[in-house]
């Protein structure tokens, strides 16, 4: 599950459609996950749903409108959980950052084997020394997430109970948000 509802205020436009390779910021973190080893992709949107909707190819993803979307991150991660719960078999989700555009497939090909062995409800990357994206949750935990307000992710919820946690370790940075203009010139591909 893709999110990308937010605003982009910190950028000052919407960074969802903003230029990337031959497309799209959003289109290519969904072509990245597209290629990983999951079943369905779905995609949060929000901030100028039609826009998106219109500049970035969805095809063959489920797509959820948040309406809530101003609220932040946790209002995407509920509306999003709720429509694969009634929407979908899926037993687990992969909770990716539409801003994060380097996600490398081995971390999480990582989370995936950790969860496999596990079982645990939460598998989450720890790049160096601190946790990060994108996270695999099981469909157990998803009532939980969906209880989230505000804007923050499950990483308080998670960090309060660590017996749900399987910490997966990288030996490298953390992939990086795209918020600034400074951002899209490091990470855009050139």
């Amino acid at each position: 599950m893709v999110l990308a509802g937010g605003g982009s205020r910190r950028l000052g436009r919407s960074k969802q459609v903003e230029p990337w390779g031959d497309g799209t910021l959003l289109g290519h973190v969904v072509a990245a996950v597209r290629a990983l080893p999951v079943d369905e992709v779905w995609v949060v949107l929000g901030a100028r749903f039609e826009q998106v909707l219109a500049e970035v190819d969805l095809t063959d993803c489920g797509v959820v409108e948040n309406p809530e979307w101003e609220e932040g991150i946790a209002s995407s991660i509920r509306v999003g959980l709720d429509a694969v719960t009634r929407l979908s078999r899926a037993d687990l989700a992969l909770l990716v950052l539409g801003d994060q555009p380097d996600v490398p497939a081995d971390v999480v090909n990582g989370l995936i084997e950790a969860h496999r062995r596990s079982k645990a409800l939460a598998v989450v990357p720890k790049y160096r020394y601190s946790r990060g994206n994108p996270i695999l949750v099981d469909r157990a935990l998803w009532p939980r997430l969906m209880s989230l307000e505000g804007d923050e992710g499950a990483k308080r919820l998670l960090q309060a109970h660590p017996e749900w946690v399987e910490e997966v370790w990288f030996e490298r940075l953390a992939p990086r948000d795209v918020d600034t203009d400074a951002d899209i010139s490091d990470l855009r591909p050139r």
